[in-house]
């Protein structure tokens, strides 16, 4: 194996070992998901970049399924509608791209989660400052110190890291994690390794 390749390998599992400290955090979205999806709430997801394919791979699991045939779930990725972002961003701005769809949808009982890796994306924080001033309760995926975005988030999984892909490669892990709490819940059911 080259050098390069064992210390990518060494760097992720340095960072998967120190993200076991956010198990509580992660646990705790999970069941925040599956009381707000309980009481009719929608689960809003939202990022830029390979952030944006996160959150929409979390609706996707939410929409489809992890890993139970169950029901469809009630998800929504505002990154996905190419014709409301190009219409925010050309008639506002592309800071208000997310947070006007956060302000139009988002209700009390609903979940904004946000996934970046510095926290410092101006259209991040805003949406998350609209979820919060709307009621809804905001989730923020993040590395290090989740930067400004950290402020308008009522649960926040930091990653303990500073670089892009490691912290992007344990958003997947806690995605995962929290589709699988989320499916068996919806299921009935436990939620199995």
């Amino acid at each position: 194996m080259s050098d390069w390749l064992k210390t990518q390998l060494d760097d992720h599992v340095a960072v998967a070992e120190a993200t076991t400290t956010l198990a509580d955090d992660i646990r705790t979205v999970g069941e925040l998901v599956c009381h707000r999806l309980a009481r009719g709430g929608v689960v809003y997801t939202l990022g830029n970049g390979g952030s944006a394919a996160d959150a929409q791979h979390l609706a996707g699991e939410l929409i489809g399924r992890y890993k139970r045939d169950r029901r469809p779930l009630p998800a929504v990725t505002l990154s996905t509608d190419a014709s409301v972002m190009t219409c925010i961003a050309n008639d506002y701005s592309y800071e208000d791209v997310f947070s006007r769809q956060v302000r139009a949808l988002a209700r009390p009982d609903d979940v904004v989660i946000a996934f970046t890796t510095s926290g410092r994306s101006p259209n991040v924080v805003a949406a998350l400052a609209a979820g919060q001033a709307g009621g809804a309760t905001t989730v923020l995926f993040a590395g290090g110190d989740g930067g400004p975005a950290r402020i308008h988030a009522d649960h926040a999984l930091l990653v303990p890291s500073k670089s892009t892909q490691r912290i992007q490669e344990m958003h997947t892990l806690m995605l995962h994690v929290i589709s699988e709490m989320v499916d068996a819940w919806a299921a009935g059911e436990e939620p199995t390794a």
